[in-house]
């Protein structure tokens, strides 16, 4: 089971709780384990912030993870973390990247999602691991590859390989 708290603190349109939570089902669900996480969609100034307090980098990015970093036998909860997305960049990426915008909120809530089960973009091999698996749910859900113009393209327009 998934307890999901959704936090909106933007005031732009977003997807609805139902389907943050199919996307967030879908990316858990080799997890066996309940799950409990947090998504706060946020504006430019507190995507910003977060990124440049956690990440050191000046500018808003499209998703953050926050993995729960407490010991299992210290906290008796399915605690995974945290994803923070920042609306603005998600609207202005899927439209400079002519994406359809629910499969690019999708592939953003996935691939936050697998970053709090420890999947990680930081080397090559990581990365194919990471991709093939967002690849293989998000065509589950009827969308593209969302990495397909990455491989012909090497427009630095795409930061989700930046996300944490």
């Amino acid at each position: 089971m998934l307890e999901l708290d959704l936090q909106l603190e933007s005031q732009m349109p977003a997807p609805s709780e139902a389907e943050f939570r199919q996307w967030c089902e879908l990316a858990l669900r080799q997890r066996t384990a309940d799950s409990e996480l947090t998504i706060r969609l946020v504006d430019e100034p507190e995507g910003r912030e977060l990124n440049h307090t956690w990440r050191h980098k000046d500018y808003a990015t499209n998703v953050l993870s926050f993995p729960a970093d407490v010991p299992d036998e210290l906290l008796d909860i399915p605690l995974l973390g945290d994803l923070v997305i920042c609306v603005p960049v998600v609207e202005r990426e899927a439209a400079e990247q002519g994406k359809a915008l629910d499969a690019h909120w999708a592939h953003l809530v996935i691939h936050g999602c697998l970053h709090l089960l420890g999947y990680d973009h930081i080397d090559d091999d990581e990365a194919e691991e990471m991709e093939a698996l967002e690849r293989t749910l998000l065509a589950e859900l009827g969308h593209p590859d969302p990495y397909a113009d990455d491989e012909t393209d090497s427009s630095p327009t795409d930061t989700t390989k930046d996300s944490e």
